[in-house]
């Protein structure tokens, strides 16, 4: 899910691409999930003639650039994967980071993906150009010519960093958690961890674990949920393995149940109630003093922000060790660190957890559409695309998992998948017709038929403010606000109504 990050500035000129160009049929953007599941798609279908850019030196995407303490997935590993590679061996009900990254490395190889990567390589500019009917895709390893580009870019890839006065002065070290220096050493330390969102919930317990001190600068408070995690004993990988469609059967409960988990995202009573409630007991009990329990207690509706699971993070930041600054990062002093409420604290190291730029990807500075202008200009007054994928005014472009094809309830997977379908039949059709596009009516539609049914959700309703949404415009610009089955029912197909043109006969 990595994107490329240098800006139309950078470049000598975005429009002009330079060097004998390497012709292929379609080029993939990113080594994440959703790069990777489009190359093997592409692959088994006999579409042999693509490449994979990566600006990493290895394939991952989130799960490569994140290898921070306790990293792990908050969707069950059985369906957080390939519905076409299941895995029976997945060690724990939830995996851990690396153990993701090794499923996608393995995939990579089983499939027969690395003679199409091209890793280390950064792209710097992707232009239509009109005449040609083409693509060109300008990168670090030369100029790539294509009919179909398909931008896997992802929405996790680009780190927000906080906007505290000297920052860049901090006399300790200091990093992103998507940047996470293995080099420093936190034991005994005075750490400062900024953020309260899954990053943090998730580093925060380890780091405490061993630290002198830890200072938690938290602007908002999560739910948090009980995670339940467990490690799968032999015997159940063992049924897994042997048993005619155990992983399929496993998979299938594990989705409808994260499925009735929409009821409570739209606010329906009873559902949000208890869902309420349960992240609410938790806290209680596992926070017994009263005056922590009410700073961790978010002043929002559940489901507003993400949802987060853990069972250790309550009790890390209960510990002696770690102090919760309720306020964001402000300042920073050399080894002092002011917070928004005044108080300063003296630190050695600073984690920021702090999430990603989201809702204004970078990479959209590089994709210059028909007419001459950006896909960032097109998007400035927030991301759209037809069936979360295409852009009028950008013909044969794909983007997966990018406008509205976020959950806040189920598998980003299954999703991506959904998309990849997609794209694979309107690829049927760019062979067919040359062009494929969607029409301005078909996009317009369905942003406000989007817009429409995410108005009584608690993600504008809630009373917070997050990462799924546009702070341009309050729009859902990242989230389908809808059941996951119903995207694929909708969308799981290429229809050529939504691109103005005839179905293939």
């Amino acid at each position: 899910m990595s994107a490329p990050t240098t800006s139309t500035a950078d470049a000598p000129h975005v429009g002009t691409p330079t060097g004998t160009p390497t012709d292929v049929e379609t080029v993939v953007v990113g080594a994440g999930f959703a790069g990777i599941g489009t190359a093997v798609r592409l692959a088994r279908a006999g579409r042999t003639d693509f490449v994979v850019l990566e600006r990493g030196d290895g394939v991952g995407g989130t799960w490569r650039d994140n290898s921070y303490p306790g990293v792990g997935c908050d969707v069950p590993s059985h369906l957080y994967s390939y519905s076409f590679r299941p895995r029976a061996g997945w060690s724990a009900v939830f995996a851990p980071g690396e153990e993701i990254r090794e499923y996608l490395e393995a995939t990579v190889e089983d499939e027969g993906i690395g003679p199409h990567l091209r890793l280390g390589t950064e792209v710097r500019s992707m232009r239509w150009d009109e005449a040609e009917a083409r693509w060109y895709v300008t990168s670090s390893a030369g100029v790539f010519r294509c009919v179909a580009l398909v931008v896997c870019a992802g929405r996790l890839s680009e780190p927000r960093l906080p906007s505290a006065r000297g920052l860049e002065t901090f006399a300790g070290p200091v990093f992103h958690s998507a940047r996470w220096d293995h080099s420093v050493v936190t034991a005994g330390a005075r750490v400062g961890v900024v953020g309260s969102g899954a990053s943090a919930v998730q580093i925060l317990p380890q780091v405490a674990g061993d630290a002198g001190e830890v200072v938690l600068f938290q602007r908002s408070a999560p739910y948090v949920v009980p995670r339940g995690n467990r490690a799968y004993s032999d015997a159940e990988r063992r049924g897994l393995e042997r048993v005619p469609g155990a992983v399929e059967r496993l998979r299938s409960r594990l989705f409808w149940e994260m499925e009735q988990g929409l009821a409570a995202r739209h606010a329906v009573p009873g559902f949000v109630d208890r869902l309420r409630e349960t992240a609410l007991g938790h806290l209680a009990a596992q926070v017994p003093d009263p005056a922590l329990r009410e700073t961790l207690t978010p002043d929002y509706e559940i489901g507003c922000k993400r949802v987060l699971l853990s069972d250790d993070y309550y009790p890390a930041v209960a510990s002696p060790v770690v102090t919760v600054v309720p306020a964001a990062l402000e300042e920073v002093r050399g080894h002092t660190v002011v917070a928004a409420d005044g108080t300063a604290h003296e630190l050695d190291v600073l984690i920021l957890a702090t999430g990603f730029v989201s809702t204004r990807p970078p990479w959209a500075e590089q994709v210059v559409g028909r007419d001459g202008s950006t896909l960032a200009e097109q998007w400035i007054t927030g991301m759209s695309a037809y069936a979360s994928t295409s852009v009028h005014g950008f013909p044969n472009l794909f983007v997966i998992n990018g406008p509205q094809a976020s959950l806040g309830h189920n598998s980003a997977v299954f999703m991506i998948e959904t998309q990849i379908e997609h794209v694979l039949g309107a690829l049927d059709h760019v062979r067919s017709h040359g062009v494929v596009e969607a029409t301005r009516e078909a996009e317009e539609s369905y942003s406000a038929w989007l817009d429409e049914a995410g108005a009584g959700t608690v993600w504008r309703t809630g009373g917070c403010t997050s990462w799924y949404r546009d702070d341009r415009n309050g729009r859902l610009t990242l989230l389908w606000p809808d059941f996951a089955f119903t995207f694929r029912e909708r969308y799981g197909r290429f229809d050529p109504d939504g691109y103005g043109l005839a179905a293939a006969g």
